[in-house]
């Protein structure tokens, strides 16, 4: 194993010390350990760093932190002590549950920890880190397959893209959980889960051309089969962390996002041109504004419930994303169809309505804004645009495959706006640095 396990407990020599009284090596190792689960958990270095200081305010402490996307460098202050650790993890995600868990177990720590000794806070956080995710890899492909079977009716697709696409994509997504289960590394999982998807895409589309007249323009939803990958956290994190000066952590996290990106976009260029698939545009459905208008607000809604799902969240916050996902997002579809303003400034409404919604829902029940946040506008995210302009300059088609990224761009750079100025308008921690 490249990554050891951190052994928490033997950092302290009396493990039954209440923790307040411990020497500052043992008070340091829970600040870092809390910093470090949250980081797994997916959020940005901003929510970490508050997550550590507030329980090292707690401990008599001082923390300063240097937070990237896998690691922690952290050195805890006491009074003519202080002790450095750098801690690690061997793979990043995202889950929901357990970050909403966490940052629960912060705001109680005061009240309900801080009287603990070493042992029983370490036994805590060892009963949070051992909670099995609440969904199966099984689960989560179909939880996919909901996600893209109606992205892609957002994007224009009938009923046959989005029953082809429910079944690759839900076959893919199941893959790509087995092969992480297995730890194998990232890179293959996407490539593999990806190729797996397109592929079942096809040969679904064919069994229906056996027994429907199907016209071959349908293929094009083959995209829709393998937008689950989309890596819609470390892209909004990178932004939000950008934003405050952590550009460690911004930094880092763009870069995994475009890897992820290139890497699935690079594989689905490759399978299209093994088996003759091309991005046309879609067969007109031929709605009525109004029954497109009914319709798009309960595929949205289970767009980013699925997504939600695939971030480990609970069935009361994936319902709850789902919800402020299908106003946000058919406010966004809305606005482009009648061509009241353009398409990323159209985004950034979206968002800015998503992040005002979860602030409101943040304070009532107390759901980290990033996981409602994330799954609302991850739908927004144009994959359509990003694969078509890969596509396009993989044939060298360079000018309409630079169209297609540069509105994919300003799209992309829109939606963390919009999520930054409405955390900027609700939240006062937000506004202010120091």
């Amino acid at each position: 194993m490249h990554h050891m396990t951190i052994p928490w407990q033997d950092f302290a020599v009396d493990q039954d010390a209440q923790i307040k009284h411990a020497r500052v090596k043992a008070r340091s190792s829970v600040v870092g350990r809390v910093g470090i689960m949250m980081l797994s958990c997916g959020t940005g270095a901003w929510r970490v760093r508050d997550a550590m200081n507030t329980v090292a305010r707690v401990l008599n402490l001082i923390c300063s932190a240097d937070i990237g996307l896998t690691t922690i460098n952290y050195t805890c202050f006491d009074e003519g002590h202080s002790y450095s650790q750098i801690l690690s993890l061997p793979n990043t995600g995202v889950n929901t549950d357990k970050l909403f868990v966490l940052e629960t177990f912060v705001k109680q720590f005061e009240k309900k920890y801080s009287h603990l000794s070493i042992k029983e806070i370490h036994q805590k956080l060892d009963k949070i880190q051992q909670t099995p995710g609440h969904y199966s890899p099984a689960i989560k492909g179909l939880a996919a397959a909901i996600a893209c079977a109606s992205f892609i009716f957002l994007l224009g697709g009938g009923w046959i893209e989005m029953f082809c696409s429910f079944i690759g994509a839900g076959l893919g997504n199941w893959v790509r959980g087995e092969m992480g289960k297995h730890k194998l590394t990232m890179i293959s999982a996407i490539a593999v889960s990806v190729a797996v998807a397109e592929i079942t895409y096809l040969l679904v589309f064919k069994s229906l051309q056996l027994v429907y007249p199907i016209s071959g323009n349908h293929e094009a939803g083959y995209i829709g089969a393998m937008l689950f990958v989309i890596p819609g956290f470390p892209f909004i994190t990178s932004f939000l962390d950008l934003s405050k000066l952590d550009m460690r952590s911004g930094l880092e996290r763009l870069a995994y996002a475009l890897m992820i990106t290139i890497v699935a976009t690079l594989c689905g260029w490759l399978i299209a041109l093994i088996v003759n698939f091309q991005p046309e545009n879609f067969v007109p459905l031929g709605l009525s504004p109004l029954v497109l208008l009914l319709l798009r607000l309960p595929a949205s809604f289970f767009g980013v419930y699925g997504f939600s799902m695939m971030f480990n969240s609970s069935q009361r916050l994936a319902i709850t994303s789902g919800l402020i996902g299908a106003v946000a997002n058919t406010l966004r579809l809305e606005l482009v169809d009648f061509h009241t303003i353009p398409a990323p400034a159209a985004a950034f409404c979206g968002a800015l309505v998503a992040g005002l919604l979860a602030s409101i829902v943040n304070r009532t029940n107390g759901y980290p804004r990033i996981s409602l946040t994330v799954p609302s506008i991850v739908i927004m995210i144009p994959g359509l645009y990003i694969y078509r302009g890969i596509y396009d300059i993989g044939l060298n088609q360079i000018g309409n495959g630079a169209l297609w990224l540069t509105r994919a761009a300003l799209i992309i750079l829109f939606l963390p706006l919009g999520l930054f100025v409405a955390r900027y308008l609700l939240d006062k921690e937000w506004r202010h640095f120091g």
